[in-house]
């Protein structure tokens, strides 16, 4: 494997920046050179200095190499000969140089997403390898249309040992997976639901399978979201699309709009009908009420007449011409000889006509 500058083995696009020796360090390494040529007499021969210079040579590259970085978003995984040693946390650490330990870094904190059918200048995922867009978004619909679908698959690495080990080409994997299940997912439905109603739960569908496949295949990957962008009927019948598009809105539009005025006269309705009800109730429990009190009262004044008859007979005379008499505005003498009832002149009536 290539090497860095610090003598770092790295595998994929998440290469740690070179970074440079402490000063401690490169102070160790001056007093060393200095000893060593004190070490070598000034009439030694060419062939033993130069023999020293490399053996110094050496270990300054063995001490430049045998430390390296892990940034806080990442882990690096240690091979020793090839073979996995260890997982480093983020920090400084150090190793054996001289390729006996590589190092990789993964970066098992960030979100990496990867865009089929466009792609986002310096968003994309670093593994993604240029790919035809077009054929990826070309899909069959359940009802045998077509229908050009963009979307996105957002990740994380949740075990960087699987990541590198188990699958040769992880990102590719992944990327195969997730055309292979929204293909799946878009031929059970139909174009009308694809391009309209049906997003959330192709996003959810493509969600759960997505993960389930790269849990079997032992990825190391935890897919986050899958999210469509763009999804359009091909071209030579975008226009016809677009116009029963407008169709649904405006039917939708109108749908809404009687809703609101069923909902505004409904509820008035509702509330005259009742009130009506109320009243309807309330004059018939007055009416029954005075009925059983007209009743009440007649069965009294009946009892009272058979006990005495002329008294109750005289006393209801008297009652109705109290009743009667102050609403006429003249005096009037009753002849009981005769029964004729005899109008006078009114005595209230004053001189001149005034009262």
């Amino acid at each position: 494997m290539p090497s860095d500058e610090n003598g770092s083995t790295e595998r994929g696009p998440w290469k740690s920046k070179p970074t440079r020796a402490p000063p401690e360090v490169d102070e160790i390494l001056r007093r060393g050179r200095q000893r060593l040529s004190g070490l070598v007499p000034g009439g030694a021969p060419p062939v033993k200095r130069v023999l020293l210079g490399a053996v110094v040579a050496v270990l300054a590259v063995g001490a430049w190499s045998s430390y390296y970085t892990v940034p806080s978003d990442s882990v690096s995984i240690v091979q020793r000969f090839g073979k996995f040693s260890a997982e480093v946390p983020p920090g400084l650490h150090f190793k054996i140089p001289f390729g006996v330990d590589s190092t990789t870094l993964v970066p098992v904190k960030r979100q990496l997403k990867q865009e089929f059918g466009f792609t986002t200048p310096g968003a994309t995922d670093p593994y993604q390898s240029p790919t035809n867009g077009r054929l990826e978004t070309e899909m069959v619909t359940g009802d045998l249309n077509a229908a050009l679908v963009e979307w996105v698959v957002q990740y994380r690495i949740s075990e960087p040992r699987k990541f590198l080990f188990e699958v040769r080409e992880p990102s590719a994997t992944l990327r195969y997976v997730s055309e292979s299940v929204m293909r799946e997912v878009v031929g059970d439905r139909t174009v009308d639901e694809v391009i309209t109603v049906g997003r959330q739960e192709i996003e959810i569908d493509a969600l759960r399978k997505m993960q389930e496949l790269t849990t079997k295949y032992a990825m190391g990957i935890s897919i986050d979201q899958v999210q469509l962008k763009n999804i359009n009927p091909p071209r030579p019948v975008q226009a016809s699309f677009n116009e029963v598009n407008q169709a649904q809105q405006e039917k939708e539009r109108i749908i809404n709009e009687a809703r609101r005025a069923y909902n505004r006269v409904i509820p008035l309705a509702e509330g005259e009908k009742d009130q009506r009800i109320r009243e309807a109730d309330g004059y018939r429990l007055r009416r029954i009420n005075e009925a059983e009190g007209d009743a009440a009262r007649f069965t009294a004044l009946l009892t009272e007449y058979r006990q005495a008859p002329e008294v109750t007979q005289r006393r209801i005379y008297i009652e109705t011409l109290q009743d009667v008499l102050p609403a006429i505005g003249s005096k009037i003498i009753v002849d009981g000889s005769t029964a004729s009832i005899l109008p006078l002149l009114n005595l209230d009536r004053q001189p001149g006509g005034q009262q």
